[in-house]
């Protein structure tokens, strides 16, 4: 899947000479909680979101700090504050050059610049013009159409064993293992060092298609000393 595949589109934008109190109501109206804000050629310039209303001064809620903090934290920063918490203009409030992805970008790469840049919603964009939104809502419906494709299908075990083997080869933690399969049901031998290789071993194992039921039969080994510790 790609960006134009789960995106949300047409885009509910605003204006760049926009008021707060314009964008504001727009994303109440919408229930949305960011904007995309473009130029009269509907150019994308900036963003705004939910977040950019928490510190205004309507609401008394403008950042306040003790008088020998504001001496450290220098007049420059704390001047860029009050014009985000007291102008009227989407334009002051607005995150500029925001993060972007094109409408072919594939789900990984979303993902990995969502994370990287800690923001839940990215502007698709087509050459200048912004052509939808991706955010963590459209990542889920995306999740919940794959589940509903994906069916349990008959295997024979020795199928669903080499199949096992495949998955933890990929898996550089994922050694000394031993798989037993009769009917469909996995009992897993062999032995880790860290308790929380048991459990993605589990999963490893549920997940591949055929498998009934896991059973854990794993030894947790002490990487320093070889001693089998209990669990």
């Amino acid at each position: 899947m790609k960006a134009k595949d789960i995106m949300t589109s047409p885009v509910v934008s605003v204006e760049l000479d926009a008021t707060v109190m314009q964008a504001a109501q727009i994303m109440l109206q919408k229930r949305i909680s960011g904007l995309p804000v473009v130029d009269k050629d509907g150019h994308l310039v900036g963003i705004v979101t939910e977040g950019d209303f928490l510190r205004r001064a309507e609401t008394g809620t403008e950042r306040r700090r003790p008088r020998w903090l504001e001496f450290l934290v220098g007049p420059g920063r704390l001047a860029d504050e009050y014009t985000h918490s007291h102008s009227r203009k989407v334009e002051d409030v607005m995150t500029r050059d925001p993060v972007i992805v094109s409408e072919d970008a594939p789900l990984e790469a979303i993902v990995d610049v969502m994370e990287r840049h800690q923001i839940k919603r990215l502007p698709v964009v087509s050459g200048q013009q912004i052509v939808g939104i991706v955010s963590r809502a459209n990542l889920l419906h995306a999740l919940a159409s794959v589940s509903r494709e994906v069916a349990p299908s008959a295997q024979s075990d020795e199928t669903i064993r080499k199949q096992l083997f495949g998955e933890f080869a990929k898996q550089k933690w994922a050694i000394y293992l031993n798989p037993i399969v009769h009917k469909g049901i996995v009992e897993l031998w062999g032995t880790i060092t860290d308790e929380r290789e048991r459990q993605a071993l589990v999963v490893t194992a549920q997940n591949v298609p055929g498998v009934k039921s896991v059973h854990d039969r794993l030894v947790l080994i002490d990487p320093i000393s070889g001693m089998i510790i209990s669990t």
